[in-house]
């Protein structure tokens, strides 16, 4: 499903667009569901007073169609390797975005942890290690048309190439986000906006840093961001070298 170059340019730059994964059709019935769930109306505006409305997890049959699409399911097999990662069925969490003036107080770049630390109940304390246990991607399912002023998910382009280095000395505990220097390690790389029509999804290495951003739009911004998780740790010494681009981009990210 993915090109070669597409490919290239996944291990490159940590992400790649699949144009049209679901239909626009998946897309409107699953912006019905979200819109009930949010408790606004979209028909009038003076229902919309928070810039950030946050939703769960989704199984409905919109979100599963989206989310088992056959072009997804070759470009998983392609990325990460057929068999070594989890099947889902379902969407979230939606951080649907409003165009509301105000701060929202999450706009900061960051990577996803992966897994717990010492209290899971604490997801702060949640850590990332180089194997990337526990994640193999950040996906952004673009549930509406979202251009450069609909607060589009702001991407540092390259920057999972410099996480591995990062988190190598740390071992498989891995580190919680604040234990290592990934945002000013990342802060001079050009940044990239996820942006596209409905039906688009973005797949992203998972050690991609990334951020959110205000809506300066005019309509509301419908966006789930789930992972794919992995069956076992990425691996990377295989003594065959048959390595997925996942596990490309990190061996690249140790080289001296």
């Amino acid at each position: 499903m993915l090109s070669d170059a597409q490919i290239d340019s996944f291990v490159t730059d940590g992400f790649v667009k699949v144009a049209e994964a679901f239909s626009p059709e998946t897309a409107a019935e699953g912006r019905e569901i979200l819109w009930r769930a949010t408790g606004c109306d979209p028909d009038d505006r003076s229902t919309w007073t928070t810039p950030v409305v946050r939703l769960g997890d989704f199984a409905d049959a919109p979100f599963a169609r989206a989310v088992t699409s056959p072009a997804l399911i070759e470009a998983f097999d392609q990325l990460i390797g057929a068999g070594r990662w989890l099947p889902r069925n379902s969407l979230g969490t939606f951080p649907i975005r409003f165009p509301v003036r105000a701060e929202t107080g999450d706009d900061g770049w960051h990577l996803d942890v992966s897994f717990p630390g010492a209290d899971p109940a604490d997801y702060f304390t949640w850590r990332v290690n180089l194997w990337s246990k526990g994640r193999a991607l950040l996906m952004l399912f673009l549930f509406s048309d979202i251009g450069e002023e609909d607060a589009p998910t702001r991407i540092r382009v390259g920057s999972h190439r410099r996480i591995p280095a990062l988190l190598a000395p740390f071992g498989a505990d891995g580190a919680e986000l604040g234990q290592f220097g990934y945002g000013q390690a990342t802060a001079d790389l050009p940044e990239a906006s996820a942006t596209g029509r409905a039906g688009d999804v973005y797949l992203c290495h998972p050690f991609l840093v990334h951020a959110a951003q205000r809506h300066r739009g005019t309509e509301p911004r419908f966006l789930a961001q789930p992972p794919l998780l992995l069956r076992a740790p990425c691996v990377l010494d295989r003594a065959d070298g048959a390595y997925s681009p996942v596990e490309r981009a990190i061996r690249l990210g140790l080289e001296p």
